[in-house]
């Protein structure tokens, strides 16, 4: 008699890095045993994969769980990733959560679901394994046109409002050979274009004694892959060396994403940020020198504590001169067991909305100036999805995001475009 397959559904909450990973465990299961289906459908098994970044973070994830528990009562709940790994007892503490897995006990998620049947009713595993040499390799795969690839891992940063370290531990990575290895099977895939991805990927080599430079010019070899793009990079750790290889290497995307966290000098010094503004503004500078149409982005963290009126506003005025593409705006929120929790002179809620939404203004006018700059520009397009409504999107080399009325299938095709005029709602439509 044929065994009926349980269906097992994964909703990732957070950065890019936890959908490389998402995708790795759901690809761990058994699939005689195991069918995947949507998270918003019914499910024998539902696995909901964390984020802890911010508090807002926490909130969202624990919103997630209850209403899952609330949707299926009768189902295995299962919660894994950084949420877990911090708060395993909160998490354990929700009724209708059977099982919560860290971030490294999550890879063995498949063990753990096989023996589902074989225990009580209600179970729960807390998060003990804490080595940090340890690196799992992941990527995703089932998006027909991009990945994510993980190449690194941990951060020893210490940042003075980060719980990322404590979560993840130390930097870590595979090696570069392994790094190619899982960009081939990728592309076997027919995927066109990898996000590499990592918490601190500049750091990439700290364990094999190789650097993301010499990542770069490995990976570009692999037949298949038409584009890499490079999520996210410190400005200390962006060299001359890697800009250059973006400007001569036509498949890494110039496509920089730079976190900056404060525009003041003082206030990066209380965060334990490893350069000045300074730093920021020479990179970004050399981008725009050999790449005047690249798309540059920045974090940037408001209300910090002890952050004036007078500190935010010289980081207002210092991205303000700087010629960035688009800003990613986050409210403080003090994290327990961090340095940053513990410093004087609290800004207050009201008081972080207002700086977070002109720093918001300013982003959305930096969007639409650079999107200005490229009008009349040909670039190729990777068709990402489905078409709706008439309309499929998908996005530039410099991350410019291009709709066309299309009926016919063609997502994880790539085509060169010129973009026309924008609309009313500042979208190029060709």
């Amino acid at each position: 008699m044929t065994q009926t397959r349980k269906k097992v559904a994964f909703h990732t909450l957070g950065c890019k890095l936890n959908f490389s990973e998402t995708s790795t465990l759901a690809r761990s299961l058994n699939p005689d045993l195991y069918e995947r289906v949507d998270f918003s459908s019914l499910a024998d098994i539902y696995v909901i994969n964390t984020c802890s970044v911010t508090e807002a973070a926490d909130r969202k994830c624990r919103q997630a769980i209850t209403k899952t528990i609330r949707k299926a009562p009768g189902s295995y709940i299962i919660v894994v990733g950084c949420y877990a790994q911090l708060k395993p007892g909160e998490i354990s503490a929700i009724k209708g959560v059977d099982l919560v897995l860290g971030v490294n006990e999550r890879f063995n998620l498949h063990k753990y679901i096989d023996r589902i049947e074989k225990e009580a009713p209600e179970f729960s595993y807390t998060c003990t394994d804490h080595d940090q040499s340890r690196f799992e390799s992941s990527f995703s795969l089932g998006d027909r046109t991009r990945s994510f690839m993980k190449v690194q891992d941990g951060c020893d940063y210490m940042c003075s409002y980060c719980t990322i370290p404590l979560a993840r531990g130390k930097s870590r990575n595979q090696s570069i050979e392994k790094c190619v290895l899982d960009a081939k099977k990728i592309a076997a895939n027919n995927i066109k274009e990898i996000v590499i991805t990592g918490v601190n990927i500049g750091d990439f080599g700290k364990s094999t004694g190789e650097n993301f430079y010499t990542l770069l010019k490995e990976l570009v070899k692999v037949e298949g892959i038409d584009r890499y793009r490079i999520s996210s990079i410190e400005p200390n750790l962006l060299t001359d060396d890697i800009i250059k290889l973006v400007n001569d290497e036509p498949a890494l995307l110039p496509h920089f994403h730079i976190p900056l966290q404060s525009g003041n000098n003082r206030i990066l010094g209380l965060m334990r940020r490893r350069y000045q503004r300074e730093v920021f503004e020479e990179r970004v500078q050399k981008i725009k020198e050999l790449m005047p149409f690249a798309a540059v982005g920045a974090d940037l963290i408001v209300g910090f504590p002890g952050e004036s009126e007078e500190e935010f506003n010289d980081t207002s005025n210092f991205i303000s001169k700087l010629p960035l593409s688009y800003l990613h705006v986050f409210s403080f929120s003090p994290r327990k067991d961090t340095p940053a929790a513990l410093l004087p002179g609290p800004v207050g809620a009201a008081e972080k909305h207002r700086r977070s939404k002109l720093l918001q203004r300013l982003s959305e006018n930096r969007k639409l100036g650079f999107y200005r700059e490229n009008t009349g520009k040909s670039y190729k397009v990777l068709w990402e999805n489905i078409p709706e409504n008439g309309f499929v999107s998908g996005f530039t080399e410099n991350y410019i995001r291009v709709f066309k009325r299309s009926s016919e299938e063609i997502t994880g095709t790539i085509e060169e475009v010129t973009l026309g005029r924008m609309n009313a709602y500042g979208d190029f439509i060709i």
